[in-house]
Formats: structure tokens, sequence, C-alpha cells
């Protein structure tokens, strides 16, 4: 068994796309993860949205992000954004 102070500084990261930056400082991220259904092994495509930190305001929909998680900025933000992977066209 590993101890807490091991897992202290092991946050959870994601890569997705940005479908809105309508909001002040925050941006939507679609992440979209493949797993196999637990029983039929077939491959399903899952899709999630993050509401994520964006303090300098410096994503537009479309960018591919990678975001990390972070403690809890408001109600539903709890996901920071981590690098700017690629801009849109």
């Amino acid at each position: 068994m590993t101890e807490p102070t091991q897992l202290r500084g092991r946050r959870k990261v994601r890569a997705g796309i940005v479908v809105s930056d309508k909001m002040d400082k925050t941006i939507v991220v679609l992440v979209q993860e493949m797993k196999p259904h637990p029983l039929y092994k077939k491959v399903v495509r899952h899709a999630r949205r993050y509401k994520v930190h964006d303090e300098k305001g410096e994503c537009g929909i479309g960018d591919r992000v990678r975001i990390a998680e972070t403690r809890p900025v408001s109600k539903e933000k709890c996901w920071r954004l981590d690098q700017v992977i690629g801009k849109a066209e």
C-alpha cells in the first residue's frame, strides 16, 4: 500500500477540444475517451464536458488543449488550463 505522501501531487490530466468560450475566464472542454464495454468488449466512445478555468482567456472554440485537475474554483469548475496543444484554423 502506498503512503498518502506519495499520492500527493498526482493530478488528473485530460486532453480535449474547446466547445465554448462565452464565459469570462471559463471554457468548456469536450473530452472523448474510447473504452471497451465491460461485458460485450465492444469499444464505445464516452464524451464528457468539463468547465475549465482559463485565467488569460487565450483559448477559442476549436482549440485542442490539455487540462489538469485543481482545487475547486467555483461550484462546477475544478479544472484549469494546462497547455494549448493546437489552435483552431
